[in-house]
């Protein structure tokens, strides 16, 4: 395809060149930045300056370098011009090597890299398909839940227990990613286990926790009698749905396909732990909006120490890969930057699954107690932290010197999660360490103003920064746990009584676009007007707001607080009497009149 039609294809109006024959000088562009260039040269001494086409739209750039018939040894340059773009304008890039004598094409999403490479893509596209690479929330995610709740079905047939198919899912769905035969008509039941067994060996290959990984699976997966009973028919049947109905969806070369990958995860474990109060499972746009709000990029060193099935380790790695210029700089987040621990065995190796089919180096995630893990959080040094700790820890969850304060009636943490803010806030103290902490805790650590919570809340202030505050939606687990839940940020080793700190942000965020449906939990909501994502423009606003520490009406404002204060927003923000209908004065009426039957009040005639 000749350059012109190339520009023509991807939309000639978002094509930015700096000097002739519509090519761009990053040289110049440096310059013009007031930024000093250096250029990359390969084996022979050749300098990387002039990329043939260059495409930006908002915060995405399309590099696409031209030659007659690209070989291998031509990644190298277009790999120079992805890290001069990372550089000059921190734009999330396609990389694109183009031939001019037919229409074959090589495209990257991210860094020149095996992992990054998209070998589907085999035609150009248009510049808003290439941003539809990180920005599109497709409504493929309804159908994945669709299939999750009939695989569930087809589970519960087969007489596979609730609390093992999330981890027995996981290992099928990471074992037919990385190219599981199990059609062959001879093979038998036994055989396809050696053979996913086979496929966890070489994954975790270079894991130095492999053994330990290895026979937990085994022991909770692949060796659970159980999985031993299933004859071939229904393994296959199995594997057949996990292929064809859940497998399809899940791109983890794209933004949208990490998204998929992780509500499946947490659509089918709200299924399955719908019965455990103490399992809140993160909606996957929540840890979308806390890891932005913590700014994770590729320096980013992340701390998960309840982690879970893995989302927010997810999240964070796949924002911190965006960040990326090089496949070096992947490797060293996959590998030192990402932190998990998890007490719960099950759901360790969910954890395990889960970061093993996201390609990364896992051997970072351990099984136990936090609060057993001082030293190796310490060694760790993470600078974000994002958490969702269990809201009503048992005493085995919880140190013996925390316990031992409860009382002998006492069955349940009463500080509903807030105490395990206090540890990792204090085991960074305690090396001197700034750190910025997102975590979703009920609103009952907000609003407490005596006891236990506000005791830790005054505590934490000693040495540490109450940044932002967001009110979520009421139902936000649904349908897991039925806790009302909000985000608090804070700003480890900053004093919260600093004079440098600006008033705490209160974000009122209780519209998050999504709406409950039945068997399927919350589902993202799409305008029928522009077709995309309600979540989308509303998580725009939230972080909007919550940047500038504006307060508006209705959905924010800034208030100085302490520990004997509520942290909710609906405490200090004003109303926003204009969007008042006649409706909401009557439901207001209709609550108040349910409450005082309720009661004993007034009596039903």
């Amino acid at each position: 395809m000749i350059r012109t039609d190339m520009i023509s294809t991807v939309g000639r109006a978002y094509l930015t060149s700096n000097i002739e024959n519509d090519e761009y000088s990053y040289p110049k562009a440096f310059s013009a930045s007031s930024l000093t260039f250096v250029p990359i040269r390969n084996s022979a001494g050749r300098a990387f300056e002039k990329l043939d086409i260059r495409f930006v739209k908002d915060n995405i750039t399309v590099l696409i370098e031209t030659k007659q018939n690209f070989t291998k040894a031509d990644e190298e340059q277009l790999s120079a011009y992805v890290e001069y773009e990372k550089a000059l304008t921190g734009n999330k890039t396609v990389a694109i090597l183009a031939n001019t004598v037919n229409d074959n094409v090589k495209v990257w999403r991210g860094v020149v890299s095996d992992s990054d490479l998209m070998p589907k893509e085999t035609v150009l596209r248009s510049m808003d398909e290439y941003v539809d690479f990180y920005t599109s929330k497709i409504n493929d995610k309804e159908k994945v839940m669709q299939n999750t709740y009939k695989l569930n079905e087809l589970l519960h047939r087969h007489s596979i227990p609730e609390k093992l198919r999330s981890q027995f899912v996981g290992t099928c769905l990471l074992a037919l990613k990385n190219g599981l035969d199990y059609s062959t008509p001879s093979l038998t039941a036994a055989q396809i286990r050696t053979r996913i067994k086979e496929v966890l060996e070489e994954l975790l290959n270079s894991d130095i926790n492999k053994a330990e990984k290895l026979a937990l699976l085994n022991r909770n997966v692949l060796g659970d009698q159980y999985i031993r009973q299933l004859n071939i028919a229904a393994f296959r049947e199995i594997l057949n749905f996990i292929e064809n109905n859940i497998l399809p969806f899940i791109n983890d070369k794209s933004t949208s396909g990490q998204d998929l990958l992780n509500l499946f995860f947490v659509t089918f474990n709200k299924y399955v732990g719908k019965s455990d109060k103490n399992q809140a499972f993160t909606p996957d746009h929540i840890t979308d909006f806390m890891a932005k709000i913590t700014g994770v990029n590729k320096h980013s060193v992340v701390l998960d120490p309840c982690c879970g099935s893995g989302s927010f380790l997810v999240r964070a790695m796949t924002q911190a890969l965006d960040d990326c210029a090089t496949a070096a700089e992947q490797e060293k987040v996959k590998k030192h930057q990402i932190f998990g621990i998890e007490f719960d065995e099950n759901i360790y190796g969910l954890a395990t699954t889960n970061m093993l089919i996201h390609s990364d180096g896992n051997s970072n995630i351990r099984q136990g107690s936090c609060f057993d893990l001082a030293d190796w959080i310490k060694e760790a040094n993470p600078n974000v932290i994002l958490m969702n700790p269990p809201y009503n820890g048992q005493r085995i969850h919880l140190p013996k010197k925390y316990v031992a304060t409860w009382g002998n009636n006492k069955k349940e943490d009463p500080s509903k999660g807030l105490y395990f803010v206090k540890y990792i806030a204090d085991t960074l103290n305690s090396i001197n360490h700034q750190a910025k902490l997102a975590v979703l805790l009920p609103v009952a650590c907000a609003i407490g103003t005596s006891g236990e919570i506000a005791r830790l809340k005054r505590e934490i202030l000693e040495e540490n920064t109450l940044d932002a505050v967001f009110t979520l939606p009421n139902e936000i687990f649904y349908p897991g746990a039925s806790a009302s839940a909000c985000c608090m940020v804070f700003k480890i080793g900053t004093k919260h009584n600093d004079v440098s700190n600006p008033d705490t942000f209160f974000g009122y965020c209780k519209d998050d676009g999504f709406k409950k449906k039945k068997n399927l939990g919350r589902v993202e909501q799409i305008d029928t007007g522009t077709g995309k994502s309600k979540w989308v423009e509303i998580e725009r606003e939230w972080i909007e707001l919550y940047r500038n520490r504006r307060s508006v009406d209705g959905l924010s404002a800034t208030h100085k607080v302490n520990g004997d204060d509520e942290w909710l927003c609906e405490a200090y923000m004003k109303t926003d009497y204009t969007k008042l209908t006649e409706q909401d004065f009557q439901q207001t009426i209709n609550d108040y009149l349910a409450y005082l039957v309720k009661e004993g009040h007034i009596y039903e005639a």
